[in-house]
């Protein structure tokens, strides 16, 4: 007899549980992000070379005038985009936590102010 495991659906399960499943997302999402940022200069400097021997003045001119650039800027800016999302997530999370903490401290002490 196996044992099977089932995810809990998301409204179900604990905070800790979105919070640790949110910042992995983030993690990653942040990680995409981050390398892309890390190689632009690099990815720049590999198209202007392709180019050949001209100016390098020229070379920045016509990388940077390209669409094949303009797609590379694209897909940076909407990795940074994703791990800002998932970033605010995590905050949701966060504060939601709080929430639920204010608010069972305020019923603790409201029920202590009645006795």
């Amino acid at each position: 007899m196996s044992a099977s495991i089932t995810e809990l659906p998301e409204r179900e399960r604990p905070l800790s549980e979105q919070f640790r499943i949110v910042a992995k997302t983030w993690a990653d999402a942040e990680a995409a992000a981050h390398i892309l940022e890390e190689t632009k200069s690099a990815v720049f400097a590999q198209r202007c070379v392709a180019l050949g021997d001209i100016p390098v003045n020229r070379a920045e001119q016509t990388v940077k005038a390209s669409p094949e650039w303009m797609e590379h800027l694209d897909k940076i800016v909407a990795a940074r985009r994703e791990a800002n999302l998932r970033k605010l997530q995590l905050e949701y999370l966060r504060m939601k936590h709080r929430e639920e903490l204010n608010h069972e401290f305020a019923g603790r002490n409201e029920r202590s102010m009645s006795r």
